[in-house]
């Protein structure tokens, strides 16, 4: 990225979630648990599913890459977070900030169009169980995959490419704990309309696009659970969605109301940026984890096999 027009701000400076002292250190204890904690679910659901056999299907081949987005946005966003809390500068280059600014847009964007996917893999599990295996094939997997990556890419490439034309001269001051677009523009004494413009395109067809199938897909899943007739079969295949339903409720509630939203630095506007960026990427492996009977038995099986190598060790 070139960053020539730059030169007048060198650093911007992050005034994070609070300025008391005792605060922040509360809060670096907090956030830090919740990291160690992101990092411990995600990582186990990863080892999980690429060590038992029984998870190698399309379900949790996507749930492996939603662990592993999730790791990334949180490696992205808290690590910069504690430091800040224990610093007194609390600054950011603007070359750090819009890189930040790129991969949060990225990692961000990509979770939402693989949710999508996540959800007609659940359509296809529960209107067509016996066609399963060839709805969802190993090719189509892959690229759907990929698919998502590529566009949660592009999009975050062109908005990034925009702001790298920007000049900030004058306030340097970001009233968040990280980088994030919408947060910049207010700093820019360049013409932000281009900007802002392609910003709500991206995030309208982007959340559009992506909130369509998921509805699509829960409105035939909702009709083919009514026309089961026994109860248990009506429990299982509710119990297959609703580990899906609650990720994507707590990532889309927030995500797009940030991104939405007109930026003040109010703590409205703080909440939602934890609650997406902070806080989903640790919860989503308990969600899988607790409401999965599956993944349940995966963890107990691989945890009493690593346990018995270390016992013979």
């Amino acid at each position: 990225m070139d960053l020539r027009n730059h030169s007048a701000i060198r650093e911007f400076i992050l005034l994070g979630l609070s300025s008391d002292p005792l605060t922040q250190a509360l809060l670096f204890m907090l956030f830090l648990g919740v990291y160690l904690l992101t990092l411990l679910g995600n990582l186990m659901m990863l080892l999980v599913i690429r060590t038992d056999s029984h998870l190698h299907i399309p379900m949790y081949f996507f749930l492996s890459n939603l662990s592993f987005l999730d790791l990334c946005l949180s490696s992205i966003i808290v690590p910069k977070m504690l430091e800040n809390l224990m610093s007194e500068t609390k600054s950011i280059s603007v070359e750090g900030c819009l890189t930040q600014s790129f991969f949060v847009f990225f990692t961000a964007g990509t979770e939402a169009i693989l949710l999508s996917v996540m959800a007609y893999d659940r359509y296809a599990a529960v209107c067509y169980p016996l066609l399963y295996g060839k709805v969802m094939s190993k090719e189509l997997c892959v690229h759907l995959m990929w698919g998502s990556w590529g566009l949660g890419f592009l999009n975050a490439l062109i908005n990034a490419l925009l702001a790298v034309k920007l000049d900030f001269c004058d306030n340097h001051t970001i009233s968040h704990y990280s980088c994030e677009l919408p947060s910049l523009f207010p700093l820019s004494c360049s013409n932000i309309t281009v900007n802002l413009t392609v910003l709500v395109c991206s995030i309208l067809l982007q959340g559009l696009g992506t909130l369509f199938p998921i509805f699509f897909s829960y409105a035939h899943i909702v009709s083919t659970i009514l026309n089961i007739t026994s109860t248990s079969g009506r429990n299982k295949a509710f119990s297959t969605c609703s580990s899906h339903l609650t990720a994507v409720s707590l990532f889309y509630g927030s995500g797009f109301l940030r991104y939405l939203m007109p930026t003040s630095g109010s703590s409205l506007e703080l909440i939602f940026s934890v609650q997406y960026s902070v806080v989903t990427p640790m919860l989503n492996p308990f969600i899988y984890s607790l409401k999965n009977k599956e993944v349940k038995v995966a963890v107990r099986r691989t945890l009493g096999k690593y346990l018995s190598c270390v016992r013979w060790k």
